[in-house]
């Protein structure tokens, strides 16, 4: 059980898609509005973990053309919101200005490579109780949970944080750079995962 709290900790702690765009709604929005966006992230991951968990998800990936099809509209998805990042000129705002909310964290994680590779890595290792799946699956679920709150709640602090620093502009510049650069990775490395 340890090692599967310590996995989940690690995949979660790794920036990705949900975790750069929630720090970025703090530094953008602040708490109220990070609160939001986090529930519908909190919200979407659940589904997407019970799309893995129920096998779904792997029969809609299964087709070439469809996995295909949702690969292309994930990374085009996450590639805008880097260059987005990227030239946010110099504010810190790692997303459009829009003010995001539930829908635009549930939308995010329908689309978040890593929320199907993490789900699936974890709900299909790390076994721990032989005696009940179901049950195993059940504290799988509760730990995943509360371990994915506060690391997430941790990065929508740090967002709000960097907003406080009151940053000069070209160290503004910077950070949206190396959170563009970042999440570019995350994209590259899902594609590439899903491909080779």
């Amino acid at each position: 059980m340890l090692t599967f709290a310590l996995a989940v900790f690690l995949l979660i702690i790794t920036p990705g898609p949900g975790v750069l765009s929630l720090a970025g709604v703090g530094a953008a929005f602040g708490w109220r509005q990070g609160i939001q966006y986090l529930a519908g992230l909190f919200i979407g991951t659940n589904i997407v973990c019970l799309a893995v968990i129920s096998g779904l998800a792997a029969i809609v990936l299964a087709d070439p053309i469809v996995r295909t099809i949702l690969l292309a509209v994930s990374a085009a998805y996450l590639a805008y919101l880097a260059f987005r990042i990227a030239f946010a000129g110099a504010k810190i705002a790692f997303i459009s200005m829009s003010t995001p909310g539930l829908m635009a964290g549930l939308t995010l994680q329908f689309i978040n490579p890593k929320a199907y590779a993490v789900n699936t890595t974890l709900f299909s290792g790390f076994a721990f109780y032989p005696e009940s799946l179901f049950i195993e699956t059940g504290l799988k679920l509760l730990i995943a949970n509360v371990i994915w709150l506060l690391l997430h709640c941790l990065w929508l602090y740090a967002g709000v944080k960097i907003n406080r620093l009151e940053l000069a502009p070209r160290t503004q510049r910077a950070i949206n750079f190396g959170m563009a650069a970042c999440l570019l990775a995350v994209v590259i490395l899902s594609v590439w995962s899903l491909l080779r």
